[in-house]
Formats: C-alpha cells, structure tokens, sequence
C-alpha cells in the first residue's frame, strides 16, 4: 500500500470515475467502469512504485519520506520492481483488452510522462510540478474515452480543472516541507523562493483560474446550476485562502490552502456527478449547452 502511495492513486481512480460517469450520456456501463477503475489503479499504482525505486535515496534524505519501504529496507529493489512491473503492465494491458486502446494508451503516456519527464525534471527545475500537473490531469481523460473512445471538449474541461486544481495543492505542500525537499535535492518552486513571494502569487493566480473552469463545466451543458453556484462557492473560498498566503506567507495559511483544496476537488466532483447536465445524460441540447443557447439568443437579437 505505502509503495503504490494508495491515497494518491485513490484520487487518480476518482476522477478517472467521475471522467467515465460524465462521458456516459444516459446509462452507464457500470461494468466498463469497473474495468476502466480497476486498470487506472493498477497502472497508477506501479507507476508510484517505479517513482519511489528511481528516488530511493533522496526519499531516505528526507525525514517526511525516508520510512517508506525502499529507504527503510522493508522491502528490496528487486521485489519492489518485479511488483512495480506487474502492476504496470497488468493495468495497461487490461485496459487494452478489457476497455479500449486509447484508455490504454493514455495510462501508457501518463506512466511514460511521470517516470521519463516528471521524476528527473525533480532535481532540475521547479517546473517540474506543471510537468506532473499533466500527469494528475490524464486520468478523467482516461474515463472519458473508455467511456467513449473519443475526447470530446467535457474531457478536456475536466483535464484543466485536474490542472489548474495540483498546481496551489502541490505548492502548498512544497511550502510546508520546503526544508524537507531542499534536503532530498529537489528543486521546488518554495525551495528556490524562500521568501515565498512567487510561491504566494502562483497560489492566487491558480486559484483565481479556477472560477472560469468550474463554470466552464456548467456552459458547456455537462453540469447544472447547482453545480455552479458549489462551483462559484468553493472557488471563492480556495482564492480566499491563497490571498490569505500570499498575504502572509507562513506554514499555517499553507496548511490552509492544502487542507482546502483536498476538500475542494472531491466537493466539486461529488456536484458535478449529482447535478450532471444535459450534455452528460444525453438529453437533445446544442453542442455547447447554456454558451450555445446565450450565442444563439444574441444572433435572434442582432438580427431583429
């Protein structure tokens, strides 16, 4: 459980369900899911635990990290990658042969991008987190064409919420365990800003993203307005938070906005699933939901 990081991989299952639930106008293929969940989590799960053996030694440098099993030697690097591979390749080959290709293709991508782009990039450059921001935005991806086998806009919409939302949950993180990371040689944004100045800009600039975003879901026809006024709610609330970082840069307020934001996105999925829109349960609407019905308005208008 502590190889595969089981709480970070439950929330890749999570929006991999919510990406397959809100792609399924109608009924839902409640066994297709099953397989595309469990395929995500074995897929996510080795992905981890290739994650912890290329860094094993910069995890035993780092007090919140160094009782994992690697560092601490409860387990070897041998058994540890026999495990890392059969996991890997038993979630991606049976999203091939039990879901579709893309679905499989994507979990590929999204294990190539975490082990080859975002594990080295760690040590090199504080971009790194946008880089594994890619990564926790895949997964709804994943649900959305196994559900469909094609990406249509709600899937990329989903993506940039996933997104915008890692980016003030990591920093905030980073903030809390700057010494921590700066031990290990990692090269995080509030390791190289001591003052936090960026850090607190960054948090805020995301957070104010994230308002369009959420309402994006509800113009687009995949939400109602339930879903939009929890949307606009708990946007407001994470800003709030972030000004309050920015403002004064110091580890309460980032506990703040960590604790927040792991309320945020599970709040916010659980709306979007209730309140699903008529785009998500297949019900006859323009193509673009509430935006295409205001533009079609302002064309009567004009013309009258």
């Amino acid at each position: 459980m502590q190889l595969t990081k089981a709480r970070l991989s439950a929330l890749v299952v999570v929006t991999t369900a919510v990406g397959f639930i809100m792609a399924s106008a109608g009924s839902i293929d409640w066994l297709r899911l099953l397989w595309t969940v469990l395929g995500t989590t074995l897929a996510a799960g080795g992905a981890s635990a290739f994650n912890q053996l290329a860094e094993v030694r910069r995890d035993g440098l780092m007090s919140r990290t160094c009782n994992r099993p690697l560092p601490s030697g409860a387990m070897s690097l041998t058994h540890s990658f026999v495990f890392a591979m059969l996991l890997a390749f038993g979630g991606i080959a049976g999203l091939m042969v039990m879901v579709n290709l893309a679905a499989a293709g994507l979990a590929l991508l999204t294990l190539l991008i975490y082990l080859f782009a975002y594990t080295p990039l760690k040590t090199r450059t504080s971009l790194n987190t946008l880089v594994g921001a890619i990564c926790g935005a895949i997964p709804p991806m994943i649900g959305w064409v196994a559900a469909t086998g094609r990406l249509d806009y709600g899937a990329w919409i989903l993506a940039l919420l996933l997104f915008v939302w890692q980016i003030p949950h990591f920093l905030a993180l980073a903030w809390l365990y700057r010494k921590d990371y700066e031990r290990g040689g990692f090269v995080m944004l509030p390791v190289i800003d001591p003052s936090g100045r960026l850090t607190g800009r960054v948090v805020v600039l995301m957070t104010l993203v994230l308002l369009p975003l959420g309402v994006a879901a509800a113009l687009s026809g995949l939400a109602g307005w339930l879903y939009t006024f929890g949307s606009v709610a708990l946007g407001l609330w994470m800003l709030r938070l972030g000004l309050r970082l920015n403002a004064q840069r110091s580890d309460s307020n980032a506990r703040r906005v960590f604790v927040a934001s792991l309320v945020y996105l599970p709040a916010l999925l659980c709306l979007m699933v209730i309140d699903r829109g008529p785009a998500a349960t297949g019900d006859d609407v323009p193509h673009l939901g509430v935006l295409a019905a205001v533009t079609s308005d302002l064309d009567d208008i004009a013309g009258q």
